[in-house]
C-alpha cells in the first residue's frame, strides 16, 4: 500500500481520514465509483468504536419505540442489503423478548409485526407469540419465575472487526489505497480551501503530503478534534457515550436464541447474544468526556450489566464468570435530549467553509448509506464529477454463495481456501494458538500476509477476536503469536519481547479490575 501511495502521480480524487466503519464505507463507495481513493488510519482499522459494538445488524427495535421511523426503515433496508452482500459475515439471529406481565405479549407482538412489515421483502423472518413452555424450550436460560410467555423476532448478527477488514479489502480490490498507522498531522490549504493532508507513518517515521480534490473527516470520536484542526473556532458536533459489553461462557445462554431485555433501569434495552460460541451481554450508556482509543469499563458499569441481566437469566452471572469485558465510545450527534440513551443514531454530514466534509453519528447497519450520502455530498458541491453509486449490489470481499455457519473458518468466506492452503503447506499451522481459543496459527500468518496485521493487538483483537472472547487466554497466547508474526515480518527477539509487553499492558483492561491482579 505504501508503495502504491509513493508511486501515485498528482492529486487524489478522494482522501479519507479514519479507518472505522464510516471511513471504510466511504472508501468502498468512492473506489467502486472509479474515483482514485486514499485512506489514512492513525492506528488500526476499526481500532475504536467499530470493533466494540453489540455485533448486531438491525433496524433498531428501540428506535421504533422512540418513534424514529425513518431510522428504522433505513436500518431494515440496509440490513437486508448487507445480508445479501456479506453472506459469510451477516446471518439471521432469532431474539426472544421474555414477558412477565399479562399485557406484554400483545404490546410487543404488535410493535414487532410493524417491524416485520417495515422490512418488506428484505425480512429475515416473521415474529410470533410464544407460550411459556415454548419460550423456555427455545431459551432455557430465561428465568421461569413469573414468566407468562415471550415474543420471537429476527434480526441480523455479524462480526464487526472482520467486516471492517473485508471492507478495506473490498476497497483495495477496486483500486483504493488504504494505510493503517498513518497519522494526520495537518491540512494542506489553498485559498483557504483544503487541498490535502499531511501524514506521518507511525512505524517508520516517514512523512508525506497528500493532495486531494476532496478530504473527508470520518474519524468517529475524534470528529471534533479534526474540525478544530481545520478551524480553531469550529463548533463541536458530537457528544460521547460509553457502552460496555461482558463476555461469558456459552452455558449462560444455551440454545440458538438471543434475549432482549426491553427496559433496563437506565432506559436502554439490554442484549444477551450468542457470539463465537460465547455469550455477549451489553450494553450501557454512560455519558463521558474522556476521549481514548482504549476506553476502560467502569466497575459501576460492570455491576449494572450483571445486575440487570441477572434478573432475566436462570443462572445469574458473577464477576468470576466474565471472560472479557470491553468498552467502546459512541460519537453521538449533539441534540437536546437529557440523556445520551435518548439521542438519535442518525448520521450527520457537514460541509465546512474550507470544503472539509465530515461524516459522523450513525451505526454499523447503515454504514453503506452513510458512505453513499457522503460521496453524493461531494458531488453536489462540485468537489467531484457525477458518478452513480454502485454499492447496493456490490459483494463484500470474501462473499460466497453458500455458507455453513458451523464451519470454523466460515467468517473468512472465500478466503478460507487460502488459509487451508497454508496448512496444506505446513501442517503445524493447523494447531490452535491456545486451547481455550478457536483460532489456529494459520490465521495469524494469513493476517500478516494478507490483512495488514502489524501488531499482536491487531492479530488478537481484530483479525481474530481472541481478546474479546477470553482476555486471559489471549494474553497467554501472545508469545506464540509474536513468534509467528516475527517469522513472517523478519523481526528479532527484542521486537517479540517488546510486542508482548505492549500487548499485555493494553489487554489487562479487558479483565475486570476485581481480579486482574491475579495475572
Amino acid at each position: 500500500m505504501i508503495q502504491q501511495l509513493e508511486s501515485h502521480q498528482g492529486e487524489w480524487d478522494v482522501c479519507i481520514i479514519g479507518g472505522g466503519a464510516s471511513g471504510l464505507g466511504v472508501a468502498v463507495d468512492a473506489a467502486a465509483r472509479g474515483f482514485s481513493t486514499f485512506l489514512a488510519e492513525q492506528h488500526d482499522f476499526a481500532k475504536g468504536t467499530s470493533s466494540r459494538s453489540t455485533k448486531l445488524i438491525h433496524g433498531g427495535v428501540r428506535y421504533l419505540q422512540q418513534g424514529n421511523i425513518k431510522l428504522v426503515f433505513e436500518g431494515l433496508r440496509e440490513r437486508g442489503l448487507l445480508r445479501n452482500n456479506a453472506t459469510h459475515l451477516v446471518k439471521d439471529q432469532s431474539f426472544i423478548i421474555p414477558n412477565y406481565k399479562w399485557w406484554e405479549p400483545y404490546f410487543y407482538s404488535i410493535g414487532l409485526k410493524i417491524y416485520d412489515w417495515m422490512a418488506g421483502s428484505l425480512s429475515l423472518g416473521s415474529s410470533r407469540l410464544l407460550s411459556r413452555r415454548k419460550t423456555l424450550e427455545l431459551a432455557p436460560a430465561i428465568n421461569p419465575a413469573g414468566l407468562v410467555g415471550g415474543v420471537l423476532y429476527h434480526d441480523g448478527q455479524f462480526d464487526d472487526a472482520r467486516l471492517a477488514i473485508n471492507l478495506a479489502q473490498t476497497a483495495a480490490d477496486s483500486g483504493a489505497v488504504l494505510t493503517n498507522y498513518m497519522q494526520v498531522t495537518g491540512f494542506l490549504k489553498k485559498n483557504k480551501k483544503i487541498a490535502g493532508i499531511r501524514i506521518k507513518d507511525l512505524i517508520t517515521g516517514k512523512e508525506y503530503e497528500i493532495l486531494s480534490k476532496t478530504v473527508i473527516n470520518a474519524t468517529g470520536i475524534f470528529t471534533d478534534a479534526l474540525l478544530k484542526m481545520d478551524d480553531a473556532k469550529a463548533t463541536p458536533v458530537i457528544t460521547l457515550s460509553q457502552g460496555i459489553h461482558l463476555v461469558l461462557e456459552k452455558e449462560f445462554l444455551p440454545g440458538e436464541a438471543a434475549i432482549l431485555v426491553p427496559s433496563t433501569d437506565d432506559g436502554r434495552v439490554l442484549f444477551a447474544v450468542p457470539w463465537h460460541n460465547k455469550t455477549l451481554i451489553g450494553t450501557t450508556d454512560t455519558p463521558t468526556e474522556l476521549l481514548s482509543l482504549e476506553p476502560v469499563a467502569l466497575n459501576d458499569e460492570i455491576d449494572f450489566v450483571l445486575s440487570q441481566v441477572g434478573k432475566y437469566l436462570l443462572k445469574a452471572p458473577a464477576i468470576k464468570d466474565i471472560r472479557s469485558v470491553f468498552a467502546g465510545l459512541r460519537p453521538l450527534v449533539k441534540g437536546t435530549a437529557k440523556s445520551t440513551a435518548a439521542l438519535p443514531r442518525d448520521h450527520l454530514i457537514q460541509l465546512s467553509d474550507s470544503s472539509l466534509i465530515t461524516i459522523t453519528g450513525g451505526k454499523w447497519t447503515t454504514y453503506r448509506r452513510m458512505a453513499e450520502d457522503t460521496i453524493d455530498t461531494a458531488i453536489k458541491n462540485g468537489l467531484l464529477d457525477h458518478r452513480a453509486c454502485t454499492t447496493k449490489q456490490l459483494k463484500i470481499h470474501g462473499w460466497k454463495d453458500a455458507i455453513d455457519y458451523n464451519e470454523e473458518l466460515h467468517y473468512y468466506g472465500a478466503d478460507a481456501t487460502g488459509i487451508r492452503a497454508l496448512i496444506k503447506k505446513d501442517a503445524s499451522l493447523g494447531a490452535k494458538i491456545h486451547n481455550s481459543l478457536p483460532y489456529i496459527k494459520a490465521e495469524i500468518v494469513w493476517a500478516v500476509q494478507q490483512e495488514m496485521c502489524m501488531t499482536i493487538e491487531d492479530a488478537l483483537a481484530r483479525r481474530t477476536r481472541a481478546l474479546f472472547l477470553d482476555a486471559r487466554a489471549a494474553i497467554a497466547s501472545a508469545p506464540a503469536v509474536a513468534a509467528l508474526m516475527a517469522n513472517e515480518m523478519n523481526k528479532d527477539e527484542q521486537w517479540q519481547q517488546d510486542a508482548v509487553e505492549n500487548f499485555i499492558k493494553m489487554a489487562v483492561n479487558y479483565l475486570p479490575a476485581n481480579f486482574s491482579h491475579t495475572l
